[in-house]
């Protein structure tokens, strides 16, 4: 039987290559004001998923 693919999961991640995937950094909706201006520049730009959590999602994106 085929795999259905996990909705929620491939909204939020992104993937860029055979073993690279970016994701939004969490944290950015609300109850910004009192975050640094260090913490805040950091949470514009996406990130690369770490190689352990590939494997996690490879499992649930089977286009992966």
């Amino acid at each position: 039987m085929k795999l259905k693919t996990k909705k929620a999961l491939k909204k939020r991640v992104k993937v860029t290559g055979a073993k690279k995937v970016t994701i939004r950094t969490g944290g950015q909706d609300h109850f910004n004001s009192r975050e640094s201006g260090k913490v805040k520049r950091n949470k514009r730009r996406s990130k690369d998923l770490a190689e352990v959590n590939i494997k996690n999602v490879k499992q649930l994106l089977p286009y992966l």
